[in-house]
């Protein structure tokens, strides 16, 4: 790895983290999201972070460029599922390959076993070979596919999701 890691902050990192966005919706399907977003949506993205309590966690270059980020936010709404986090890593499609999305998930990994986590939930694009062997790597199990949830660029997408399970919470609480 090549670069400094980062606590992302919206007046920061904010147009960096849209253009890896935008390249991924519109070249990808790492999103299952057909338009660009625009620069408005960072402030409601970043807000959600920052009210859940949930890292943006990025690397930048030596020249202070976002090569790349992970975050993560909540799972599903209900309560119960407050130790469950689903998460997300994004790395420039200029810098791939070069074990940044390693770095980021160990980093972002950490900060959940921190932050008293126990499943981490990665919901992968079944042909994504590459975001797959990485879960695998780094201890992620396939946990389910959903055949054909989403549909883009003409085709059925099925949705593949990996769990972590971490050791944390070490006294976990209804309610």
């Amino acid at each position: 790895m090549s670069g400094s890691i980062v606590h992302c902050s919206f007046e920061r990192h904010a147009s960096a983290i849209l253009e890896i966005f935008n390249d991924a919706i519109l070249h990808s399907t790492a999103l299952y999201d057909y338009r660009a977003r625009t620069p408005e949506s960072m402030v409601g993205w970043f807000d959600a972070k920052r009210a859940g309590g949930f890292p943006v966690i990025g690397i930048e270059g030596n020249d202070g460029v976002l090569l790349g980020f992970a975050s993560y936010g909540t799972f599903r709404a209900w309560p119960a599922y407050k130790y469950t986090v689903e998460h997300s890593v994004y790395v420039h499609k200029d810098c791939r390959g070069r074990g940044l999305g390693r770095t980021l998930m160990q980093e972002l990994i950490a900060a959940a076993r921190q932050r008293e986590v126990h499943a981490m939930i990665g919901g992968i694009d079944a042909t994504n070979a590459a975001s797959i062997a990485l879960h695998e790597q780094l201890g992620f199990r396939h946990a389910g596919t959903l055949p054909q949830v989403g549909f883009k660029f003409g085709r059925w997408l099925d949705l593949a999701f990996y769990q972590l399970l971490l050791d944390t919470p070490s006294h976990p609480v209804d309610g």
